[in-house]
């Protein structure tokens, strides 16, 4: 009986193909099994919960942009401290340096952490995690021109914009 052997690519290219099986099998399965009654609810636009009504150049509260880089920010954190856990509990290492290794990465991972700490710190002092919108400052301009003359200039561009 002949044995035969893939490479590594060969093992890779085999577990691509099937995830992507996987996949279409999945899409077409539930395709076939799901019932089809469409109405008028349904067949709207989703957008992150808003209702899709009017143009799409709205202004977002720029709150969802800073949470969201804040969420990043600490995501890439854990990212980088899993690595750092494993390369820090491996005794051999702390061992081959007589500890100098291990207190080393300790001190750089509590000032890593400590960076971001404050970053929080300063992001949560400037109000920025503050959800609640304030209530806007509306500036008080002393003009020398009368306020008849802005109402009647208005006036004439709706006169225009209505023709």
């Amino acid at each position: 009986m002949a044995e035969t052997y893939t490479s590594d690519f060969g093992t890779i290219l085999l577990f691509l193909i099937g995830g992507a099986l996987f996949v279409v099998i999945g899409l077409l399965t539930s395709k076939l099994i799901r019932p089809k009654r469409p109405n008028q609810e349904k067949l709207t636009t989703y957008e992150s919960g808003e209702e899709p009504i009017g143009n799409a150049w709205i202004q977002f509260n720029p709150r969802f942009y800073v949470v969201a880089l804040i969420f990043i920010i600490f995501d890439v954190e854990l990212a980088f401290l899993f690595p750092w856990a494993t390369v820090f509990g491996r005794r051999e290492l702390i061992d081959a340096t007589d500890g100098a290794w291990g207190w080393f990465s300790l001190i750089e991972m509590f000032i890593f952490i400590g960076v971001l700490v404050l970053g929080l710190a300063y992001a949560w002092a400037k109000g920025h995690l503050d959800w609640i919108r304030p209530k806007p400052v509306i500036p008080q301009s002393r003009s020398k021109i009368p306020m008849d003359v802005y109402e009647q200039f208005n006036a004439k561009q709706e006169s225009r914009n209505k023709v």
